[in-house]
């Protein structure tokens, strides 16, 4: 068998980020919510906004008021914002509720707030791959794996990253995922065919290559899963109508269930027949098959 056609079923990440809205009964229910799908993850994010953001930034107005938690975008972030003591709640109610815990991290404190919850995997948002500072917390005091998205960056700057990672041979605990950084992004932008391109550049050297859709609907994390993403990353939220950027970019309980059944389904159909009559065309071949008499 080729290899290269070898599929295993991909695993499901319910990016629940910042959709809890600053309540932790919502970010609770969206746990259980995200378990009652088969998503195999529920992962969350951590800021330190006053850390993240400059003087200006913090004080800046909100972009889109009518999005905005506070008077201004520092405020409107720390208001999102859970504490070490309230993700680590998160990370217990996952695991009684079976389902992984992770989170992305946005700064070095982060870094060392979630490392220290010890989760399966810390994701490292596009936004933050060349913040070598906490890119550093993580590859030298963090023993789980390293997910790192590739949205609105350069090669170069992509061969910066595993390159960093190289330097410590680390570069099994990385999986790297195509990303487009966009909410929500147009098909055509979703550009599938980086999947590809991460595999032939990095496949031999790091643990796998994933997908963070940021698109809508669930026809094309098929092709994503087909082209050699065994991760798949979705915005997940209870109500694609709720306050908040990202919701309109997440898929509800129903869309992420429908997500699980296509690709079980499209799992199965990833293989070569292994007789060249199957059973099942055994009986139609003997009824339909034209022989010359």
């Amino acid at each position: 068998m080729n290899k290269k056609y070898t599929y295993q079923l991909p695993v499901l990440v319910a990016e629940i980020g910042c959709n809890h809205m600053g309540d932790m009964s919502i970010a609770k229910e969206l746990i259980e919510l995200a378990k009652a799908t088969h998503a195999n993850y529920a992962k969350f994010q951590k800021r330190h906004p006053k850390e993240l953001l400059t003087k200006e930034q913090y004080q800046a107005p909100h972009p889109y008021q009518p999005y905005s938690f506070g008077e201004t975008y520092g405020a409107h972030r720390e208001f999102l914002e859970f504490s070490q003591e309230e993700h680590r709640t998160l990370k217990d109610y996952c695991r009684e509720a079976g389902i992984g815990y992770a989170a992305s991290v946005w700064d070095a404190t982060s870094a060392e707030e979630i490392s220290a919850l010890s989760p399966d995997y810390i994701k490292v948002p596009s936004a933050c791959n060349m913040h070598f500072e906490m890119l550093e917390i993580l590859r030298d005091s963090y023993r789980g794996d390293i997910h790192i998205s590739f949205g609105m960056t350069t090669r170069a700057e992509e061969n910066q990253v595993v390159e960093f990672f190289q330097e410590s041979e680390s570069t099994h605990r990385l999986v790297l995922y195509a990303c487009t950084s966009g909410y929500p992004v147009p098909f055509e932008d979703t550009n599938l065919l980086e999947i590809v391109r991460l595999q032939e550049s990095y496949g031999t050297q790091v643990k796998a290559i994933g997908f963070s859709g940021h698109h809508l609907g669930i026809a094309i994390d098929q092709a994503a899963f087909t082209l050699g993403a065994t991760w798949i990353e979705r915005h997940f939220t209870k109500d694609r109508t709720w306050k908040g950027t990202d919701h309109a970019a997440s898929l509800e309980p129903g869309g992420m269930q429908k997500l699980v059944r296509d690709l079980s389904a499209t799992y199965k159909a990833l293989q070569f027949k292994p007789t060249e009559i199957l059973d099942i065309e055994s009986k139609q071949r003997d009824k339909l098959k034209y022989r010359k008499s």
